[in-house]
């Protein structure tokens, strides 16, 4: 043992001690299942409210995952605890300010049996949690009809106790790979640290960089720019409005020489119809002032004409939705990359009851896309446009006050079975439209809506 220590590098022994008490841990829980939960707090800012993370598992694979969402955060610098749901109750949740759940499903939709203790003092009865904000990772096999039945029985659970979802429930078909990356990202978004690596790396095809430019010269915040990417051989081109590119930054998995990098994620702007992927990217700045580790890379790094490692993730639960029914699009930033696509197919599918709110810093410098949603609205295809500018008044306008101000019309599209999805910001803006959304329609008609997918956001 002590020769095989004396062979790993600082960082690898770290990371290989972080493991171990995880996994010693993890293992406590299962033996002494009436004990409280311990604060893992390796982190560098020990100080920070810990982020619960609790986990249901039937075979250890959400265990294993738990112990790597608890590695990601901790890389981050942020304190953790990590608990068994068996271990959780009702005065570890009223005291937690955020808490992550990653929970498997069995049988016909039930919860896995450690939980079964769970399920019966506290999914069965009311504690107040407007305090707290939460993601849900939830694993299930969609051959079942019952998917991932247990993961949105807790995430309805805690809407209703008041909580704050920071994202919409990620799903996890038998151990998606994809689904996998996108809580990652999420896990890299809360704890503010975009280079969090990857869990496994990622395979990707080759795409070139056809066509970039700059949509906001003169704007008071980032440059951002318009990037087209071209499959080229045996890349996949198929994808559907609400998908996501997976970009590797500076292409590393293809250079032996470089270190494999976190993969970054993107909205896809475009359809396959449009013959590339339309990404649009702020260019974002480190601490440092140094350009972002993707962002940089696409918006300056790489030259056009350059391949790029692009990988294409479907996100169902950001489809467009199916029928006639209206749909209410809000966003701000580079969030319209993603409700341009849904509006692309909303119109080719011949639907044109569509209502944007968007947001971003100055009319003057910042309506991306702006020109095309102009025709649409001047066409017809797009019912209702509400655009607000943060920057265009004395006083701070953002989409949320929007919402509050249109509230009569937000019930009536809502009453017509209108779907809301919301796309961009998920710090400040998600959770205040979110919050907005609840003063209109009310707490538990916002509840049903996300129930029953009428209300579903992708947010960054």
């Amino acid at each position: 043992m002590s020769e095989l220590l004396a062979g790993l590098s600082d960082a690898r022994l770290y990371s290989a001690c972080v493991v171990v008490i995880l996994y010693l841990t993890t293992s406590a829980y299962f033996l002494w299942p009436r004990r409280r939960p311990a604060l893992v707090a390796t982190g560098a800012d020990r100080t920070a409210a810990p982020t619960l993370i609790a986990f249901a598992s039937q075979t250890g694979f959400a265990a294993e995952l738990a112990n790597r969402t608890a590695q990601s955060l901790q890389a981050a610098g942020a304190p953790v605890m990590l608990a068994s749901l068996q271990q959780v109750d009702d005065e570890i949740l009223r005291q937690a300010k955020q808490a992550l759940f990653v929970v498997s499903t069995t049988g016909e939709g039930d919860a896995p049996d450690p939980a079964a203790g769970f399920v019966r003092d506290v999914l069965d009865s009311s504690v107040p949690l407007k305090s707290l904000s939460y993601g849900v990772l939830a694993l299930g096999d969609r051959e079942y009809d019952n998917y991932c039945a247990f993961g949105h029985r807790i995430d309805q659970w805690l809407r209703h106790q008041g909580a704050t979802a920071l994202f919409d429930v990620i799903e996890v078909d038998n151990g998606d790979e994809g689904a996998l990356r996108h809580w990652q990202h999420q896990l890299s978004v809360i704890g503010n640290s975009p280079d969090l690596p990857d869990w496994e790396a990622p395979r990707y095809d080759r795409w070139r960089l056809t066509a970039r430019h700059q949509v906001n010269p003169g704007s008071a915040g980032d440059a951002c720019f318009h990037i087209e990417l071209q499959p080229q051989t045996n890349a996949s081109a198929t994808w559907q409005a609400g998908d996501i590119a997976e970009v590797d930054p500076r292409n590393s998995t293809w250079d032996e020489k470089l270190e494999p990098l976190p993969h970054r994620e993107y909205s896809i702007a475009s359809l396959p119809a449009d013959g590339a992927i339309h990404l649009l990217v702020r260019q974002m700045r480190r601490p440092d002032g140094g350009p972002g580790l993707g962002s940089g890379w696409l918006t300056a790094g790489a030259r056009v004409g350059d391949d790029v490692a692009v990988r294409v993730r479907t996100n169902p639960n950001f489809h467009a939705p199916q029928g006639d029914a209206p749909l209410i699009l809000i966003g701000n930033g580079t969030g319209i990359a993603g409700l341009r696509a849904l509006l692309k197919t909303r119109i080719g599918e011949e639907r044109h009851r569509n209502w944007l709110i968007f947001g971003e810093r100055n009319a003057a410098h910042d309506r991306f896309y702006g020109d095309e949603i102009e025709r649409w609205r001047n066409e017809g295809k797009l019912e209702r446009v509400d655009l607000v500018f943060s920057r265009d008044q004395a006083e701070r306008r953002y989409v949320q006050h929007r919402v509050l101000e249109c509230a009569d019309d937000l019930k009536r599209w809502i009453d017509d079975g209108a779907a809301i999805y919301v796309c961009g910001s998920l710090q400040g803006m998600a959770p205040a439209v979110d919050a907005a959304l609840s003063e209109v329609l009310g707490a538990g008609t916002l509840e049903e809506l996300a129930i029953s997918s009428r209300y579903r956001r992708d947010v960054y």
